[in-house]
């Protein structure tokens, strides 16, 4: 278990520092042969399950990181502007993973260093990688989950009352922090339809009274909600507030 939670980590920090590294095609090999030794199966199911965790390193990053609460507020925004598919879902999650890199990047460079590097040095064990490792992430979930949502899980997992940060268990502390940043991007995404609303109902109100009742009011407001966005420079404003809400 030790050693799939360092390669999850281990992979986390790759892909936050590998646009800066040269790029190197690996070489794979697969082979196939008869189990002789009841080690051998051991071994074999070792595999299966780092093989899973690999395929849910994907999932932890969206869990623990910054990329939920971006995604969803982008997702907010185009639903706002009324675009349809206009940024399309690839650039939104493009955008959100490349955000995620720089906001995370420096709790990953606290990992490598503290965690990765040794390892691989051969200075600490697996154990102790694992729990260098979690740590910075840890420290920054705790700075970003709610005190509701915290005691919310906690009482659901019918734990005693923690002394301190060190006594919340990492698998109550992650769901805890998800909720958190749900609720976060859903007041964000709020704030950002606002404006956009009111546009609607402006145009509405001036097709109504020039009795054009027949004419879609979205189909108005359309080339006036995206020449407003232009105009406030809208997505420096959404991007900075993002980025600066994590400060």
């Amino acid at each position: 278990m030790a050693g799939a939670l360092l390669l999850v980590l281990a992979i986390l920090v790759l892909a936050g520092t590998a646009l800066a590294e040269p790029l190197s095609l690996p070489t794979v090999s697969v082979g196939v042969g008869k189990v002789t030794k009841p080690a051998d199966v051991s071994v074999v199911l070792q595999i299966f399950f780092l093989m899973t965790v690999i395929s849910l390193a994907p999932s932890l990053l969206m869990m623990t990181t910054s990329f939920t609460r971006i995604v969803v507020v982008l997702s907010f925004l185009r639903s706002a502007l009324g675009t349809q598919q206009a940024p399309s879902n690839q650039i939104v999650v493009g955008l959100s993973l490349f955000l995620t890199f720089f906001i995370m990047a420096p709790v990953w460079q606290q990992v490598n260093a503290n965690a990765l590097q040794p390892y691989r040095a051969s200075q600490i064990t697996q154990e102790e990688a694992v729990k260098r490792g979690v740590a910075p992430l840890r420290k920054f979930m705790l700075s970003q989950v709610r005190e509701k949502d915290l005691a919310l899980f906690i009482n659901l997992s019918k734990l005693p009352r923690p002394k301190n940060a060190d006594d919340i268990p990492t698998l109550t502390l992650i769901p805890a922090y998800m909720v958190s940043e749900l609720k976060t991007a859903f007041q964000i995404g709020f704030l950002i339809f606002i404006p956009f609303l009111v546009l609607d109902m402006v145009v509405a109100s001036v097709l109504m009274s020039m009795g054009m009742m027949m004419l879609p009011p979205v189909m108005i407001s359309l080339p006036f909600k995206i020449l407003l966005f232009v105009l406030v420079d809208g997505w420096g404003l959404v991007i900075g507030s993002l980025v600066k809400s994590f400060g």
